[in-house]
């Protein structure tokens, strides 16, 4: 009986550990940039974009744990500038950043706009 309690609590640990292990995020050198890929628990990827001397640069793109996009946007040395899109149902918003501010809003549904300030 004693074997068969221990051969049970090592089931259970090895099991609670495959479930505590969280997805590590990638690095990959891309030139003068490190490229980083982050995981959602389930292994989707969460987010991916470039790092130059430690700070966000260029493109990143932003997904949910099934994989769709949900936002996309440029950073320019850790700070988010020009046109994001971001993706809720049905409605995608369109929003304008300058040095990390946000200066407009245009929500698009159905090819239709609406521009809030």
């Amino acid at each position: 009986m004693k074997k068969y309690m221990i051969l049970l609590m090592l089931m259970c640990g090895a099991l609670y550990t495959m479930q505590a292990q969280e997805v590590k995020p990638v690095y990959t050198q891309d030139g003068d940039m490190v490229k980083a890929t982050f995981y959602h628990d389930n292994g989707q990827v969460a987010q991916a974009g470039h790092f130059l001397n430690g700070k966000l640069q260029g493109e990143w793109v932003m997904y949910d744990t099934s994989g769709k996009k949900i936002a996309i946007g440029q950073y320019a040395e850790g700070v988010k500038t020009g046109k994001w899109f971001f993706w809720e149902g049905e409605l995608l918003k369109e929003v304008d950043y300058s040095n990390n501010q946000i200066v407009a809003v245009v929500n698009w549904n159905n090819g239709e706009s609406l521009v809030i300030n």
